[in-house]
C-alpha cells in the first residue's frame, strides 16, 4: 500500500526522515532503512538539509525504491531555476517516484558552502504549482509533455509559529496551488497543536506531525533559541535534564508526544537526527508497532 492510499483509506501513517551521504557511500543510509521495514510507511529523503552539500535526494529515493522501500522526494528550490526543477521532477517520475515534498529551502548562509549563488527561481507554492501542471500533461512554458507523470505532492507547514495565522493563509495557499498532503515542523505542545489542527481542518487535508528525537536539554535550548516556530516546553527540558539515560528519556519523550498528538493528526513525521536505532524504540513505546504504520 502507497502513502497516497493509506492516507486515503484514512490509515494513521508513519514516515521516517532519511538523510542522504557526503559522499557516496550509501550502505549506512539502505542498512537504517532496511532495519525500519514494515515500520513506517515511506522515508522522506532530505535535499542538501541545512544548504549542507551531500549526495542528491533523487539518488537515495531510486535505490530505497528499487529494494521496494517507499520514498518521498525533497525537492528544494534553493539551488536550481524552474528548467532544472521540472527536469528532476520528471526524472523522479521515470524512475516511479511519485511522493514528493516541495520546499523553498533554506538559505545558503546556513551551509557549508555559503559563498554558493542562491537560486530561488521558484518558491513552494510555485513549485506545487509546476508540478501540478506537469501532471496535468504541461510545463510551466506550457508545452505538451510526452507521457505525464502523476505526483503525490506534500508541502510543510510551522504549527507552532506565533503568530499562526500567516502560517494557515500559506497551508492555504499551498493546498490550492496542489498540495495534498502536510508535513509539520517539530511538535512539542499538543495544546497549541490542537489548536492549529482545529484551526487548519477546512482545508481537509492530511498533517503529518514532526516529532524530533531530542539528544539532549541543550538542544531543546538551542531550538527554542534559534529556530522560529520550535517551542520546547520547560517540563520536557527538565526531564531531558535529569536523564541518567538520554536515549530512553528521548524515547520517553517522543512517545509521549506520539500518544497525545495521535487523536489530533493523521500521521506523524519521525526524525530521528542521528538516533535512527532509537525508532523502533519509540514506535513500540508509542504503540505505533506493525499495522499502524500501514
Amino acid at each position: 500500500m502507497t502513502l497516497r492510499q493509506a492516507l486515503s483509506e484514512g490509515r494513521f501513517v508513519v514516515t521516517a526522515e532519511s538523510c542522504p551521504p557526503k559522499g557516496t557511500a550509501v550502505a549506512g543510509a539502505l542498512e537504517e532503512a532496511e532495519r525500519l521495514r514494515g515500520l513506517v510507511q515511506a522515508f522522506n529523503v532530505t535535499d542538501q538539509q541545512s544548504s549542507v552539500m551531500r549526495l542528491g535526494s533523487l539518488a537515495l529515493c531510486h535505490l530505497l525504491h528499487e529494494r521496494g522501500l517507499e520514498p518521498v522526494y525533497q525537492v528544494t528550490c534553493r539551488d536550481r531555476n524552474r528548467i532544472a526543477l521540472q527536469s528532476d521532477l520528471l526524472s523522479a517520475a521515470a524512475l516511479g517516484v511519485e511522493n514528493v515534498l516541495c520546499l523553498t529551502g533554506d538559505h545558503v548562509s546556513m551551509g557549508d558552502h555559503p559563498q554558493a549563488k542562491p537560486v530561488f527561481d521558484l518558491d513552494s507554492v510555485s513549485l506545487l504549482e509546476a508540478a501540478r501542471q506537469l501532471s496535468s500533461g504541461h510545463d510551466l512554458a506550457g508545452k505538451e509533455l510526452d507521457g505525464t507523470p502523476s505526483f503525490f505532492l506534500g508541502a510543510v507547514v510551522s504549527p507552532g509559529a506565533d503568530p499562526v495565522e500567516p502560517q494557515l493563509l500559506k497551508m492555504e495557499k499551498k493546498a490550492r496551488a496542489g498540495a495534498e498532503f502536510f508535513q509539520t515542523q517539530a511538535v512539542f505542545d499538543a495544546g497549541a497543536f490542537g489548536r492549529f489542527m482545529e484551526a487548519a481542518r477546512p482545508l481537509g487535508k492530511p498533517v503529518l506531525a514532526g516529532i524530533i528525537l531530542l539528544k539532549s536539554a541543550g538542544m531543546a535550548r538551542f531550538m527554542n533559541r534559534n529556530i522560529p516556530g520550535v517551542h520546547v516546553p520547560d517540563r520536557l527540558i527538565g526531564i531531558m535534564e535529569a536523564a541518567k539515560d538520554r536515549q530512553s528519556a528521548s524515547v520517553e519523550v517522543a512517545a509521549g508526544l506520539i500518544r497525545e498528538l495521535k487523536p489530533l493528526c493523521q500521521g506523524i513525521h519521525l526524525m530521528a537526527m542521528g538516533w535512527e536505532h532509537l525508532v523502533p524504540r519509540v514506535l513500540e513505546a508509542s504503540g505505533l508497532v506493525n499495522g499502524e504504520a500501514g
